[in-house]
């Protein structure tokens, strides 16, 4: 039977600890794929003493034995990129691969993702200000640039200046200023050098991988609820975060998917603007927030926190079609009196156990479970505290999916594998 690339996705607003996960699956994978997104994603991944914040890079790269892809849904700064290639102080050259056909995010998209994040003012979205939406929005709208496009800078500078001087309108109105064709080509020339060693068709390069009947991970940004069609819109990110994006962002076929593995925190958090039903403005947010350590990877922003939400994480985990869950920070609620889960939302006088299009105007109904303490560390099921388990089973029953792992700490061995 032909090998299908197994999948971890983001059940949640995204920062569920997937590096974590990956790099620990990772180590039992020959080839590692990122899908979508771009560096507005943070993975913090702890190795001993060592910590190291990816962006980019898929988290396999730790593993000295498996290739790295970056697909074709990934919209890459080649600045970011080649940051975050330096960190690793040593050649990635035959360990990581990059799209011909990713997009790359260029300095006007960046000014124009913040100049309009500054004009919407009150309402504005919360980006990062990476210009990721702007580089999917030139994607869409058919002028945008790909990598492979790094082969011939001269006639890539050129296209760019052709862009800015058809735009010249709207440049100036925002206050953007573009670099002429001579500072464009030193900046690309830059480029090309450092990264079109890595630059290759990934598609037929995951195709062959697969029927070699190698082990293929495939690795999502941010989470299901930013999903630009099935997330909190306009609140969302910019691409397909779910388990059917990885078919888009790489060039593969659903058949080609096989274990779907959702990641989830044991409460919830989410960073920007838009709604969030189990937010917890008192004590017990700050106190999530605290031990958690909750700021952002990318941005460093403080996340906004709440409880866990079983309404969401179940019509998450069956959009992705989840086979199971990994269940991360269960520790940061060691020392609660008590810990909830919300079990249905009130909308209008009624109750309502499914996902509705707005989570506006929407009230939680939660269910009260006794605390615990001393889950920090453990790596077996049994030694954890049984207030704990009953948590767990407790999510089980209620978003329908087992949970196959459990995180009680930041470093590998703090993993419990059921």
């Amino acid at each position: 039977m032909k090998t299908k690339a197994n999948l971890i996705v983001g059940i949640q607003w995204g920062d569920e600890g997937k590096g974590k996960i990956v790099d620990l699956m990772a180590q039992n994978y020959d080839v590692v794929c990122r899908y979508q997104g771009g560096h507005n994603a943070g993975h913090t991944i702890v190795v001993g003493d060592r910590t190291l914040a990816l962006h980019l890079i898929p988290s396999g790269v730790l593993n000295p034995k498996a290739i790295n892809i970056i697909g074709n849904g990934v919209v890459i700064s080649p600045k970011a990129l080649i940051e975050e290639m330096e960190q690793f102080g040593e050649s990635l050259e035959n360990r990581l691969f990059i799209s011909d056909k990713a997009h790359m995010i260029l300095d006007h998209h960046i000014s124009i993702d913040q100049a309009r994040e500054k004009l919407r003012g009150a309402k504005a979205i919360g980006t990062t200000g990476r210009g990721i939406g702007p580089a999917y929005g030139s994607k869409i709208e058919r002028s945008g640039h790909r990598m492979g496009e790094l082969r011939d800078t001269t006639k890539l500078a050129q296209n760019l200046v052709d862009y800015f001087d058809t735009y010249r309108a709207i440049f100036d109105a925002m206050e953007i200023k573009t670099p002429n064709f001579d500072e464009l080509k030193i900046e690309l020339d830059e480029f090309a050098n450092i990264l079109l060693p890595y630059v290759q068709d990934t598609t037929a390069l995951v195709w062959k991988s697969l029927d070699e009947n190698k082990k293929v991970l495939l690795e999502g940004a941010q989470g299901t609820l930013l999903d630009i069609d099935h997330g909190t819109y306009p609140f969302v990110t910019s691409s397909s975060t779910i388990s059917a994006g990885a078919c888009i962002g790489l060039g593969l076929n659903p058949k080609d998917i096989g274990e779907v593995t959702g990641i989830v925190k044991a409460y919830c958090t989410r960073v920007g603007n838009g709604p969030f039903p189990t937010e917890d403005f008192g004590d017990d947010g700050e106190m999530l927030g605290k031990n958690g350590h909750e700021f952002g990877t990318t941005t460093g922003r403080p996340r906004r926190c709440g409880w866990f939400d079983a309404v969401a994480v179940k019509y998450a985990s069956r959009l992705n079609g989840c086979d199971q869950l990994a269940l991360m920070k269960l520790d940061v609620l060691d020392g609660f009196e008590k810990v909830k889960i919300c079990t249905a939302y009130e909308i209008d006088g009624k109750r309502v156990e499914t996902l509705p299009q707005s989570l506006e105007n929407i009230t939680p109904i939660y269910e009260e479970f006794d605390g615990w303490k001393n889950s920090k560390g453990v790596s077996t099921y049994e030694d954890l505290p049984k207030n704990a388990k009953d948590y767990v089973k407790k999510i089980e029953e209620l978003t329908g999916t087992k949970v196959g792992l459990i995180s009680t700490g930041p470093k590998r061995d703090e993993t419990i594998v059921l």
